[in-house]
């Protein structure tokens, strides 16, 4: 890749949407913020088929602007959406981007990615989320996130120490890196990003997380979308540790294994009353964080963080428990990869011709 200032380059970001037209505006305007003037970015909104009037803003403002398209993502899912862009887009593109449109984009957020490529030569770069929040509850899910008790110490997550890593929020790739990986797994509704990671590195690609970086994310607003994403999230880990061995941290397994530990503490502990005490350390540690966060914050809502965070884990667990029964998973091979971009194309081709 060449440095910035001396060849101009092609730059393909990616926002994939789902009824975002309360937002999908004003992403849109913050990532066309402050842009790298030497090179050619374009913007391209893949919808897996919004109802609430997301495709009509989208289109008024290409009317407007020729650096932003509407792509109908007839899969819906995130993984289909930024393959089916690079597919038809991506042809002569030499850097991918993907964003979403529900967070919050500083200014320069896209030429500092491309900066932060050129200065460490990484095939992709990926960076931190800082959870913030409207309600109560998005504001306690966003303040027990961001610590070890929601999630385990992730770097990606509220991390502020730069270096190589092995996932992060994806954010930029160089394009022949995300082709040679094969792009997304499109039978990845979640997770699909660190199971790409898992593929790039094997490859030999170098993910790199820049912690200046940073992108601000809204959590899940209620209890019941908690819940059905973390189930989501732990349902995708527990393909991606099958495929990819070795790829399972401390902290992930951590998570599963407290649940079974509580079923059987709480089960036997008429047995065995000692066993009762390791629910009860653990109630003990989300009481603690709830009052810490709210002293920190300086806020009542905090006190939820302690139920919001035992959501995500039992959820988390359970999706990961699940997935282990009910989807069977094979062992990753390099040649896997190359099928699935080659499926991907032949897919996007079949689509194309349906489309007028």
């Amino acid at each position: 890749m060449q440095a910035i200032g001396t060849q101009r380059r092609s730059i393909l970001v990616v926002i994939p949407t789902l009824n975002e037209a309360t937002t999908i505006a004003g992403v849109l305007d913050a990532l066309s913020q402050d842009l790298p003037v030497q090179d050619r970015v374009v913007f391209a909104v893949s919808d897996g088929g919004s109802t609430d009037g997301t495709p009509q803003i989208v289109q008024q403002l290409a009317a407007k602007r020729d650096d932003v398209c509407f792509i109908h993502n007839p899969k819906r899912i995130q993984s289909a959406a930024i393959n089916l862009a690079a597919s038809t887009l991506g042809k002569d593109v030499d850097i991918l981007i993907r964003c979403d449109a529900h967070a919050v984009y500083p200014s320069g957020f896209i030429a500092n990615l491309v900066q932060s490529m050129d200065a460490t030569g990484a095939d992709a770069v990926v960076v931190p989320m800082d959870s913030i929040g409207h309600t109560c509850l998005q504001k306690a899910v966003a303040w027990v996130s961001d610590t070890p008790v929601g999630s385990g110490g992730s770097a990606h997550r509220g991390g502020t120490k730069s270096g190589y890593v092995d996932h992060g929020h994806h954010a930029a790739f160089k394009m022949e890196s995300f082709r040679r990986a094969g792009g997304y797994d499109e039978t990845f509704t979640h997770n699909e990003d660190a199971e790409l990671d898992c593929r790039q590195r094997a490859l030999g690609s170098k993910i790199y997380l820049n912690a200046d970086i940073r992108l601000g994310y809204y959590p899940r607003s209620t209890l019941p979308a908690l819940w059905k994403q973390y189930f989501s999230y732990g349902f995708g880990r527990s393909r991606t540790v099958r495929r990819h061995k070795g790829s399972m941290r401390l902290r992930q397994l951590a998570v599963p294994g407290h649940l079974v530990l509580t079923l059987v503490a709480i089960t036997a502990g008429w047995l065995l009353p000692l066993l009762w005490l390791w629910p009860a350390l653990y109630l003990i540690a989300l009481c603690g964080i709830s009052l810490m966060l709210a002293v920190r914050h300086q806020s009542a809502c905090a006190l939820l963080a302690g139920v919001s965070a035992a959501t995500m884990h039992a959820s988390w667990a359970a999706g990961f428990f699940w997935g282990m029964i009910n989807k069977k998973e094979k062992p990753w091979q390099i040649s896997y990869s190359k099928q699935l971009w080659s499926i991907a194309d032949s897919e996007i081709t079949e689509f194309n011709k349906k489309t007028p």
